[in-house]
């Protein structure tokens, strides 16, 4: 049996991050992919790689998930970059028809190439339309701060309280990520399903953020959904994945390096 997930995000063109590493991800975990662009994010070299976002008109988004709906039989969805609060009017719309047992939001909240107003506008958009319908949402320290409306996260206490914050918006779960902003030699995670804390924790590789590490744990747990896992163990197939791929991740010409989602765990079909 052929497992299929959907995904609605952005696209990346360096490969490291976006729609395109949630596609490498599915497909590394032996699920059939599909998805809906939903802005083009391109990264500047003669600006110091900062970022510049060109939304997709909300219409030609709505066609490309009336088309992937059509063509498949879609049951999880994973949520990546909206960006505007057009494009999260659209996306919501799609979600209130119910069509999706599993919905996993990777909460991107701005886009260096925005405008503030626009940021914060968008921002509270995806709190109200997009985070409850959520089945699990997956935010990293800043995300987590944003959403709990705290002042800081700096302990593995503080990830807990902010993921009880965050569940109290409308989503199943809540899995909070430290990663390698909270101090420690592991990166913890912690995952809140409204009663219990359950914590993930595994040994930091190096310092420093790799592009693509959000994006290819939320697709990865959208991929073990879409396979029948539960949300405790798809999320650690998907710590384990990234984990893998932060080991093995490729340099480019980038001040960053980008996570391998080829690494390490090898594709399964069942």
């Amino acid at each position: 049996m052929t497992h299929h997930a959907f995904v609605i995000a952005g696209s990346e063109a360096t490969g490291g991050a976006g729609i395109q590493a949630d596609l490498k991800t599915f497909q590394q975990l032996g699920v059939y992919g599909t998805g809906a662009i939903t802005c083009i994010v391109s990264f500047d070299p003669g600006n110091d790689w900062a970022h510049r976002f060109v939304p997709i008109e909300p219409q030609v988004i709505a066609d490309q998930i009336e088309a992937a709906t059509a063509a498949h039989d879609l049951d999880v969805v994973k949520i990546g970059m909206l960006g505007t609060p057009a494009t999260i009017d659209v996306v919501a719309e799609a979600l209130g028809q119910g069509s999706f047992s599993h919905v996993v939001l990777d909460p991107v909240l701005i886009c260096k190439g925005q405008e503030p107003g626009a940021a914060l506008d968008t921002d509270n958009a995806l709190r109200e339309q997009i985070v409850p319908h959520a089945t699990v949402v997956t935010p990293n320290v800043f995300e987590s701060t944003t959403l709990a409306g705290m002042d800081a996260i700096e302990t593995v206490e503080d990830l807990a309280e902010a993921a009880r914050r965050i569940h109290a918006l409308g989503p199943d779960y809540v899995l909070a990520k430290g990663g390698v902003e909270l101090p420690g030699d592991d990166a913890v995670d912690v995952l809140y399903d409204g009663t219990d804390i359950h914590v993930f924790s595994a040994p930091k590789v190096g310092k420093e953020r790799v592009s693509g590490a959000g994006c290819t744990l939320a697709a990865a747990i959208t991929a073990e959904l879409a396979k029948g896992a539960d949300v405790r163990d798809a999320v650690q197939t998907a710590k384990d994945l990234v984990t893998a791929g932060i080991k093995e991740r490729l340099s480019a010409h980038t001040p960053f390096d980008v996570l391998w989602q080829g690494a390490g765990v090898p594709a399964r079909t069942s």
